[in-house]
């Protein structure tokens, strides 16, 4: 019998010792075509969502301020801070979630928008970019 056909396996019978090795080999480059595929997928992943943006707040309330805590009030509100100017960046978000602060911020408008951020919701502009972030990346 030919070592590339298998031989008929019955119940409870083993497989002859060839196949079973066949079968790990080919289940094993399997694998590897997974994981050289998968892996440039991870690394677009990683570069979007770096470059993702975050509009503070989102465009459906530009006309409101930020208050310290991060809710939205309306616009002069004593002790609230005017809108971002522009949406900021992914990578920038990361950095100042980490400590580190929002590009043309000081320390209590960094504050306000970082909080602001954390408080984004589903539907919001932005949340799908904050939630990518916020996902841990092996």
């Amino acid at each position: 019998m030919s070592d590339d056909i298998p031989e008929a396996e019955l119940p409870g019978e083993l497989p002859p010792e060839g196949t079973t090795r066949r079968r790990a080999l080919m289940l094993g480059a399997v694998g590897a075509s997974a994981i050289i595929s998968i892996r440039p997928a991870l690394a677009q992943t990683q570069a979007s969502i770096l470059t993702c943006e975050i509009p503070v707040p989102d465009p459906g309330r530009a006309g409101s301020y930020i208050a310290a805590d991060g809710t939205l009030v309306p616009a002069g509100t004593p002790g609230a801070f005017a809108p971002a100017g522009r949406p900021f960046k992914g990578q920038d978000v990361k950095t100042a979630l980490s400590g580190g602060r929002l590009p043309g911020t000081d320390y209590e408008t960094n504050r306000a928008y970082t909080n602001y951020i954390r408080r984004l919701q589903s539907g919001t502009s932005g949340f799908t970019c904050f939630a990518s972030l916020q996902m841990p990346r092996g």
